[in-house]
């Protein structure tokens, strides 16, 4: 397990091992999050680097749809 020290200005270094298997480069923006009583890093990506990772999904049952039936 790998551990990190928080510095009296608050920043951690994230373990070399952490950045190279999830592709973190230097300068990359992050979004903080608190969550479950833990910190949270999410890699902040355009909206666009989403489009396609749906793909496959049964749009069959949408909300809309079924409550116009009722």
């Amino acid at each position: 397990m790998n551990s990190v020290t928080v510095s009296p200005k608050f920043q951690v270094v994230i373990p070399q091992k952490v950045r190279e298997s999830l592709g973190v480069k230097a300068g990359q923006k992050m979004i903080v999050l608190a969550y479950d009583n833990r910190i949270v890093l999410v890699p902040d990506r355009p909206i666009q680097a989403a489009r396609g990772s749906l793909k496959g999904m049964d749009t069959s049952n949408y909300r809309e749809e079924v409550d116009e039936e009722r």
